[in-house]
């Protein structure tokens, strides 16, 4: 069995000891102890898989084997059969809704993720798509794997990995200046300080006081086109805010670096996939 990362095995653990805390005593009154069997995973509709290493090691976990034929990132159409388990068939009906309450979330962010990932593309241009740290708690790993799976890359995964200026901490510091160069007198050389603001005025002030990122947070299609245009590529731009699917390509067309969604993620519904014997 191929172990998962640390923080993943301890989900499954959790998720696994939530379900059968009592036993399955629908499947203990009905099913023989020896009795063995197999099922197959099946798409219900059109979906980009994601969560498969986890999915398989719920079933591990409780003795039965499992594989699946499509890798994470494959876009799979409905009625395509994505894998199958077999085992003890008490194993197997155990493992059966974790595994798919994973499964199903992850290919649900991995779906969400590559439809976003889409429509900046059909624009044409350079803007990538980033995720936010608008998470499940404890899956944070599971989803963010989720959205490089879906065509997208990840923006910070903890506090401690990059140096995010909110407005929260331009007001503890007194303003936009104070903040950055409070910032890049205690920051490591590695991390990039990103500052977010609210209008163009907050661009410029950002600018000048020596951001590496400018995150411009709610503004309308024509303030992005226009603080590409000052901005003038002396920072990396991320647009964030009321960003949906049909608004993309407009985005991407002002030529912004980034477009963050936390929609792929907090947002994004559980595709349908069952498992089913026989």
């Amino acid at each position: 069995m191929a172990a998962l990362p640390a923080a993943a095995e301890r989900l499954v653990d959790l998720a696994l000891e939530e379900d059968l805390i009592l036993g399955d005593a629908t499947s203990e009154a009905t099913i023989e102890a020896a009795a063995r069997g197999a099922g197959r995973f099946l798409a219900k509709e059109d979906l980009v898989l994601a969560g498969t290493a986890v999915g398989a090691r719920v079933f591990e976990k409780l003795g039965a084997t499992c594989r699946f034929d499509r890798g994470d990132g494959v876009r799979v159409a409905r009625g395509e059969e994505v894998g199958g388990a077999e085992g003890a068939v008490r194993a197997l009906l155990a493992a059966e809704r974790t595994a798919l309450n994973f499964l199903q979330r992850l290919s649900g962010v991995a779906t969400a993720t590559r439809r976003c990932a889409d429509a900046l593309a059909a624009a044409g241009g350079r803007t990538r798509l980033l995720d936010t740290r608008k998470t499940t708690p404890g899956w944070r790993m599971l989803e963010k794997e989720a959205v490089r799976a879906g065509g997208g890359k990840n923006h910070r995964f903890s506090l401690g990995d990059g140096i995010l200026v909110k407005d929260n901490h331009v007001a503890a510091c007194g303003g936009v200046a104070e903040a950055v160069r409070r910032a890049r007198a205690s920051a490591g050389a590695m991390l990039k300080i990103e500052v977010e603001v609210v209008d163009l005025p907050g661009l410029d002030a950002a600018i000048a006081a020596g951001a590496d990122i400018v995150l411009l947070d709610n503004m309308a299609d024509d303030a992005i086109a226009e603080a590409v245009r000052r901005a003038a590529g002396r920072v990396l731009l991320e647009a964030s805010g009321n960003m949906t699917l049909e608004r993309l390509p407009r985005v991407a067309a002002t030529g912004v670096d980034f477009v963050s969604i936390g929609a792929v993620t907090h947002g994004a519904r559980a595709v349908d996939i069952s498992f089913e014997l026989g």
